[in-house]
């Protein structure tokens, strides 16, 4: 055997950085690879074929990866032209987009990754929870994403205020009013939050420093103890049909090149088509923020929509505190309470769940938007009971109607369809994701000055 110090200089150093070749030839060759690579340690050697179904994961989970570096890059170029002082900020993003060659387009890009990477993460969530893939042995798995989850929306939160326009400014002012219906500590955490009482200079450099190191830095550990869990939980779930058997030995094929080519595909046409979207809408930019002239109507930004629009029907502390925290818990828990291992890999559970879910989806349509006319228009519980405190006759009782309507309509669809628990949970799950989803559009595009009803146009 030729000793390999005596090989040509190039080829030493070539050798030392790729122990391997660089184009396997056969299966041995490709697992070798895999364990002398230390991107290649996030995916296990070998994997289920099913599990290469693009209709499987939609390639959401590599999304949200290259979305996340596509930020960490634009995201470093950003700010060597970026001071965070009420002063500068708004002047340094002009200058970015007129002064600096391809400056509105780095800008562009951040800023609909940022947006992409919130829905992409949001999809993901819902791809894992209606395919089971937050079942035994994957359920700390999920918390970890739906710790990421939550990081993401903080992220954008705290990234919506550094243009420091009108919209920013107004937006952060909603948005951080919410915190003060926190029981107890509500006003002194949003003070602390704020920097001051209001949205301000400090307020400015907290959420700057937040952006830049701490919640990214959060994202990033987590990001890599997620995915070293979806390795060590037996990776993704294997797609079945709903009357297919669990496969104790399906067959396996080798991660390169199968699962990496496929990655490749899907990481080049996201940004080719965040490439071009970014290249023909510019992210907004509004006047220089005005503490002392707001917008009417102003917003919180699009994701807490949902959030606002709830505040027009419910006391604050139900709507800003009670109503998301609870669903957030049952997210949270629901993974340890479902115990249906049976239905592993199958969208819905089953056909029947599937039925059930597009019968949820369509009350959730139809009942969410009469139930805010008939507030708009005809409610009036603080009328009607004005010996109550608002707490209880805003918040409490019109919460307890919906929790009524709501066993209603759980009971009724079970006994519809013959229906599990499991899968009734699943259809009334994805009625509270419609209705929250139809109450963010309402207040994105229904809501007019003074946050009345409007038909847009």
């Amino acid at each position: 055997m030729s000793d390999p110090q005596k090989s040509p200089l190039p080829q030493r150093i070539w050798n030392s950085v790729f122990r391997g070749p660089l184009a396997p030839r056969d299966d041995r060759e490709r697992k070798l690879m895999v364990l002398e690579s230390l991107i290649l340690h996030l995916h296990p050697s070998t994997l289920p074929e099913k599990t290469l179904q693009f209709s499987l994961t939609w390639g959401l989970g590599g999304m949200a990866a290259v979305l996340l570096l596509v930020l960490i890059v634009t995201g470093v170029m950003l700010l060597s032209v970026y001071t965070p002082t009420p002063e500068r900020a708004y002047n340094d993003i002009l200058a970015l987009q007129t002064n600096v060659w391809f400056g509105q387009l780095v800008r562009n890009l951040h800023h609909w990754s940022a947006n992409a990477m919130l829905m992409v993460a949001f999809l993901h969530m819902l791809r894992v929870f209606f395919t089971g893939g937050f079942r035994a042995p994957r359920q700390f798995n999920w918390l970890l994403g739906l710790s990421l989850l939550l990081l993401t929306v903080a992220a954008n939160f705290t990234g919506y205020l550094l243009p420091w326009d009108q919209l920013a400014f107004w937006a952060i002012t909603i948005g951080a009013g919410l915190i003060e219906y926190i029981p107890f500590v509500g006003p002194w955490l949003q003070r602390v939050i704020l920097g001051g009482p209001e949205v301000s200079a400090a307020t400015l450099l907290n959420f700057y420093s937040l952006h830049i190191a701490l919640i990214p830095i959060g994202i990033l550990g987590i990001v890599s103890f997620h995915f070293w869990r979806v390795h060590k939980d037996g990776g993704v779930v294997v797609p079945r049909a709903p009357a297919e058997e669990i496969d104790p030995k399906p067959k396996r094929v080798t991660t390169i090149p199968h699962l990496v080519l496929r990655e490749l595909v899907v990481a080049l046409a996201l940004l080719a088509g965040l490439l071009l979207w970014a290249m023909l809408v510019d992210a907004p930019l509004e006047a220089l923020a005005n503490p002392d002239h707001s917008p009417n109507p102003a917003k919180a930004p699009w994701y807490f929509m949902g959030v606002q629009e709830l505040l027009l029907h419910f006391h604050p502390l139900v709507a800003a505190l009670l109503i998301p925290l609870s669903g957030l818990g049952m997210l949270a828990i629901l993974p340890y309470l479902d115990a249906d291992l049976d239905s592993i890999g199958v969208w819905f559970r089953s056909v029947k769940g599937r039925w059930m879910g597009l019968t949820a989806v369509v009350v959730g349509l139809l009942v969410t938007p009469l139930l805010v006319i008939a507030d708009e228009t005809w409610l009036d519980f603080s009328g009607w009971l004005p010996s109550l405190p608002t707490l209880v006759s805003n918040g409490l009782v019109p919460l307890a109607l919906v929790l009524l309507l709501l066993l209603g309509f759980y009971d009724g669809l079970k006994k519809s369809f013959a229906a599990t628990r499991c899968e009734t949970i699943q259809a009334t799950f994805i009625l509270l994701l419609t209705a929250f989803a139809v109450l963010t559009a309402i207040g994105i595009w229904f809501r007019g000055p003074g946050m009345a009803l409007v038909w847009p146009g």
